[in-house]
């Protein structure tokens, strides 16, 4: 069994607000209650004191949240409304400074706490989420489980894929691929975009017919204990690359392995994102490469640290990201690679398998 962290969790928590000056914090974000108390369920609340923890949800989680929760925290059933329980909890132990999860809380229900408590209501940006930034050795092997599961997804359907299939043929092949497998979920809806509409960094995957010589772009993910994969491949169908697709992917798979070999914790993330940055625009096509290298992955698909070209924010050791240059030009197509790497304390670990060279299906 892996250690249970959810006690040492809630202990630098509290550390956080002692340091912010709360008393207590109501989080709202559903991925951030599963990091603290296991909870998986779509309804809830926590209120975070600094010498309880309680977890508020509805009837259809009465048995659920009990056997989630365990002793992570005290667990309230609520038949009628969550947020009476809460004020009931609120009247009975006042909570003088409590932090809301300004990220997360609608301003509808930020008065409605405000209306719930006597204390002062103060907004926090990202206190759980700093924490979740580093990820312990569970965590890497289950986005370590989920990239794998993802990667054997896509060799089980790449042999079938062939012109005059359909991008939502392909997805629902891919998709059904990932379940059988044992993803819990897809992370994010699945892009597959062919043709020019591989130009479209984040295509809605449509009806459109491959044809033979287009270019393929599958961007996808698995779910392992609610950690996320990320991946991205490009092929082409139904026959060998023309001279511009195979230039074009070379400069990006050249990109994408200059970054993963040299990123490192502690280099700034506008640092990182130069590693794949300036080789594609000292080539002439920085213009082609218009979003951030890569972003963190855990319990969410996208969360803490952004590799983006303006941010000043150090990358944390023990953190895992994407690493995922693109090409992209509108009217012929686009090319992106993307993996998931470690940011050990001494060298990076590629948690997906890095094969990203060229796959012609012929």
């Amino acid at each position: 069994m892996p250690p249970d962290r959810r006690a040492e969790r809630q202990a630098a928590l509290r550390a956080a607000l002692e340091g912010e000056g709360l008393d207590g914090l109501l989080v709202t974000h559903l991925p951030n209650i599963r990091y603290l108390t296991g909870f998986t369920g779509s309804a809830a609340l926590l209120l975070i004191r600094s010498d309880a923890s309680v977890l508020i949800s509805d009837f259809r989680y009465a048995e659920q949240a009990l056997s989630e929760v365990g002793a992570a925290a005290s667990v309230e059933i609520d038949q009628r409304s969550v947020w009476e329980r809460l004020g009931r909890l609120l009247a009975a132990r006042p909570v003088g400074q409590l932090g809301v999860e300004a990220q997360s809380l609608t301003v509808r229900d930020a008065e409605r706490v405000s209306g719930l408590t006597r204390g002062r209501v103060l907004p926090t940006a990202d206190l759980v989420e700093n924490l979740r930034v580093v990820k312990s050795p569970e965590e890497v092997a289950a986005i370590r489980d989920a990239a794998t599961l993802a990667q054997l997804a896509l060799a089980e359907i790449l042999p079938n894929v062939r012109p005059e299939q359909t991008e939502l043929e392909i997805g629902s092949s891919l998709e059904a691929a990932l379940r059988r497998r044992g993803s819990e979920w897809h992370p994010f809806p699945t892009i597959v975009a062919s043709g020019p509409r591989s130009a479209l960094p984040h295509a809605r995957t449509s009806a459109r017919v491959v044809r033979a010589g287009d270019l393929l772009l599958l961007d996808f993910g698995a779910q392992v204990n609610g950690y996320c994969a990320d991946l991205t491949r490009t092929v082409v169908v139904g026959a060998r690359a023309n001279d511009r697709q195979r230039t074009v992917y070379e400069l990006v798979h050249t990109a994408q392995r200059r970054a993963i070999e040299h990123l490192r914790p502690g280099m700034l993330a506008r640092e990182g994102d130069a590693l794949a940055r300036d080789f594609i625009a000292t080539r002439g096509f920085g213009e082609a490469f218009g979003h951030s290298l890569g972003h963190g992955l855990g319990l969410e698909v996208h969360e803490a640290p952004r590799l983006s070209p303006t941010s000043d924010t150090p990358l944390p050791e023990h953190a895992v990201v994407t690493v995922e240059p693109g090409i992209y030009f509108p009217g012929w197509g686009g090319i992106r690679l993307e993996d998931d790497v470690y940011l050990g304390s001494s060298e990076t670990d590629c948690l997906s398998d890095g094969r990203t060279e060229l796959v012609e299906l012929v």
